[in-house]
């Protein structure tokens, strides 16, 4: 019996490290891609105007289809569609390194977004279904969290060294063998589990309308920031999705399989995780691109030693994600949250201080290790706030969602942010003069940022529930083994 403990725990562990393995490359690619820009826009004769396309293609795509993913990995099994969509994302991937025009490469990256919407979901509702609901799972989290919250900064820095020693192509062929090893040691570690269902519709006109009403949502912010937010095209695309979004509601209260149930909103716990979800994912995507700009444009760092700067972020992302799990079985969601989202305030308004002559270890690394502490304490705590006391049968959906939430916020603060930056940006005069203008831009969006954060924290304190997380679970559990609270 203790041998075959033993046994199932070591597979656990190992079905963690290919989930990680597989998630760390998706959320890898959207940061790495961008390192990469100018040297595609070099060899494949990109006009300006349509560079942007070889991220947004990526990001509507993929945060369109978040939660068609998550409910397809519950019907049709989790295994099979984190499988299907690694396979999808690394055949995409290597499609993108060979790309010979920039149509091609728009095509490849969209397709490759779907393949991470299906993989994304399916990778954390097996993390949800392999890992008991508490301080097991909380560890796994941790692990994974370590995984999310690094890959962004770790993807600026391989983006510097592989575009800058090889070509923009190797960050797209870096996925291929990482994902081949992966499909290959997923059949072994990873068990194969669906939601119960009682029966066997699909609910068409919820996935056709809330993953049409997304991706022209994510669109509409991408146009933005060209055409301006009160543009005629802005307004279209945004009134056309909140139709499309609206619609989504109104099918869902009538569906008989709802793609998203809505009774999941009546988790506290999960609607707050959601909106604080989307804020974090605004001051993750932002705060990057901001001091990616200001390291390059105003300091001249080359990509490289952009990417090596980023380094102290990567590092105590990971090592303070295993010290925000711990937080959060102890104290509860609220308190590790709260105190993460203050941290990262703090850490912003630092970089409101930035000046043109900027010194990496007096003006940028503090800044930069006090939001690897913040971004531990949001992206982990976050997470387990919006799986908690979620059913096993809606595990796909619910990961589903807070990997959306986090891509939709994503999408709209860059959007808002770049906005802001840009409108209190001074152009003009000769070099020391556009540093200064830039720089302007930058710090007033550092600020919006912190203001976001402060937003987070107060969101965070007062809608999340005190209860430390063994606590809430002991009670979640009684809850549901009560057949009168469940028929309700």
């Amino acid at each position: 019996m203790a041998l075959m403990e033993r046994t199932n725990d070591r597979r656990k562990w190992l079905a963690l490290a290919v989930i990680v393995a597989a998630q760390f490359m998706v959320v890898l690619d959207i940061a790495i891609v961008n390192v990469a820009l100018p040297s595609i826009k070099s060899d494949l004769h990109f006009a300006q105007d349509d560079l942007q396309w070889v991220v947004s293609a990526y990001a509507i795509l993929f945060g369109g289809a978040l939660l068609l993913g998550g409910r397809l990995a519950d019907i049709f099994g989790r295994r099979r569609l984190f499988m299907a969509g690694l396979a999808l994302f690394s055949g995409a991937s290597l499609l993108c390194g060979i790309s010979w025009s920039e149509g091609s490469l728009i095509a490849f990256r969209a397709i490759q977004g779907l393949g991470g919407a299906l993989l994304a979901p399916a990778a954390l509702s097996i993390l949800m279904t392999t890992f008991a609901e508490g301080a097991e799972r909380n560890r796994a989290l941790g692990i994974w969290g370590a995984a999310s919250g690094s890959g962004g900064a770790a993807g600026v820095l391989l983006g510097g060294f592989l575009t800058s020693y090889l070509s923009w192509s190797w960050v797209f062929f870096l996925n291929v063998p990482v994902g081949i090893a992966v499909i290959a040691a997923a059949p072994y570690v990873l068990g194969e589990s669906r939601g119960v269902q009682d029966h066997r519709h699909f609910d068409l006109r919820g996935a056709a309308t809330v993953t049409a009403g997304v991706m022209l949502l994510v669109y509409a912010m991408t146009r933005a920031t060209i055409d301006g937010w009160l543009s005629t095209p802005t307004l279209a695309l945004l009134a056309v999705s909140a139709a499309l979004i609206g619609a989504f509601v109104a099918v869902e209260r009538r569906s008989p399989a709802p793609l998203l149930p809505l009774r999941i909103f009546r988790l506290r716990s999960l609607s707050a995780a959601n909106a604080t979800a989307a804020l974090i994912g605004g001051l993750a995507f932002s705060q990057f691109f901001l001091l990616t700009l200001y390291m390059q444009r105003v300091l001249g760092y080359s990509a490289v030693e952009t990417g090596v700067a980023f380094a102290a972020t990567t590092l105590t992302v990971i090592v303070f994600s295993n010290v925000a799990q711990r937080m959060v079985t102890r104290l509860g969601v609220r308190v590790a949250l709260t105190a993460g989202l203050l941290v990262d305030a703090i850490a912003l308004s630092l970089m409101t201080q930035v000046p043109v002559d900027g010194h990496y270890f007096w003006n940028l690394f503090p800044a930069l290790l006090l939001s690897g502490v913040g971004l531990a304490f949001s992206f982990v705590p976050v997470t387990i706030a919006g799986l908690t006391g979620v059913r096993r049968e809606d595990a796909g959906v619910a990961s589903g969602l807070i990997n959306a939430s986090r891509q939709v916020g994503g999408a709209i603060g860059l959007a808002a942010v770049t906005t802001i930056a840009a409108n209190y940006t001074v152009a003009g005069g000769g070099p020391a003069a556009v540093d200064g203008g830039l720089t302007q831009g930058y710090q007033v969006g550092f600020l919006a940022l912190t203001a976001m954060a402060v937003a987070g924290a107060v969101i965070a304190a007062l809608l999340l529930g005190p209860q430390p997380q063994e606590a809430a679970v002991e009670r979640l559990d009684r809850e549901h083994a009560n057949p009168l609270e469940e028929a309700a």
